[in-house]
């Protein structure tokens, strides 16, 4: 009866560390995956991101959007010129020169809302260009090494029914965590670049209001979205930076239990952070 006992009990045992092991093999892939891909994507043009998105916003910008910008601006260089008018005296005190000064802040406005586009992604080529030279932020791996599973099954086999059945409902809840978050950082990197495309595709519209003083706070806050939305990729990639740098720290560990909950904390506060690089660099460059 005894060895049967012993038997069942071996047999449970190498049962749950087969299932522990499998629950853990591979554990972080996703997440390695979309922390990996996080710097070529926010390190990547929206002209290059999708071409066939980019043609579809370009068009829409300026064979939809830009006549509408220019009713805009119209009004605004009305608006612009009674103001000139009005501020001499009511035409009492009038100078010629105002009308100068009205024909070339107009002509400005006009060439500025032309190449609208052209200056809206001219905003993510510096943007880009300074996230391409801190792509070396971005170091190391957070994966599941050989050598840590290998010393986890050894404290495995030490272990009773009792703890291995916990630990295997433990791998269970951070398999379904980790999936999780791999789809929470896929929805955050690629929703960053969704913004993008949508900011600039109604960028005429707020650029046509510029040369009014009055009127042109529209404008200068969606100048500071677009740095904004741009330079959100150099948090991101902050954010990454250290999480690879903690990962490490907490990978040579001894405790393999106790390095993969690190390692999960790490990965669920690096989802929080990445959240909030958004509303960080909005206050950062002062867009609301």
């Amino acid at each position: 009866m005894d060895f049967l006992t012993d038997w069942l009990t071996d047999w449970l045992k190498e049962l749950l560390i087969d299932g522990i092991m499998g629950n853990l093999s591979g554990l972080f892939d996703s997440v390695n995956a979309n922390v990996g891909e996080i710097a070529a994507q926010v390190g990547t043009t929206p002209a290059a991101w999708n071409a066939g998105v980019f043609s579809l916003i370009r068009q829409l910008s300026e064979t939809v959007v830009l006549p509408i910008a220019g009713l805009i601006l119209t009004f605004v260089a009305t608006y612009e010129l009674i103001q000139m008018l009005i501020d001499r005296n009511n035409l009492h005190d009038l100078d010629y020169w105002i009308f100068f000064k009205w024909i070339f802040k107009t002509g400005a406005a006009i060439l500025i809302l032309s190449n609208t586009f052209n200056i809206v992604m001219a905003v993510f080529d510096v943007s880009q260009s300074v996230i391409t030279r801190a792509a070396g932020l971005v170091q190391g791996s957070t994966d599941v090494t050989a050598d840590m599973l290998a010393t986890l099954e050894t404290t495995l086999e030490g272990m009773d029914i009792g703890p291995l059945l916990g630990l295997f409902m433990q791998s269970l809840l951070i398999g379904v965590t980790m999936q999780i978050l791999g789809v929470v950082i896929f929805v955050i990197t690629y929703g960053r670049m969704l913004e993008i495309y949508m900011l600039t595709s109604l960028a005429p519209i707020p650029v046509a209001t510029l040369s009014n003083r009055e009127l042109g706070g529209m404008g200068q806050n969606y100048l500071k979205s677009l740095f904004a939305v741009g330079f959100q990729g150099l948090l991101i990639l902050v954010c990454v930076g250290i999480y690879a740098v903690l990962v490490q720290g907490i990978a040579v560990g001894g405790d393999p239990i106790g390095a993969i909950w690190g390692t999960l904390g790490y990965s669920v506060l690096l989802c929080f952070m990445l959240f909030k690089t958004g509303s960080i660099a909005k206050s950062i460059f002062g867009a609301h």
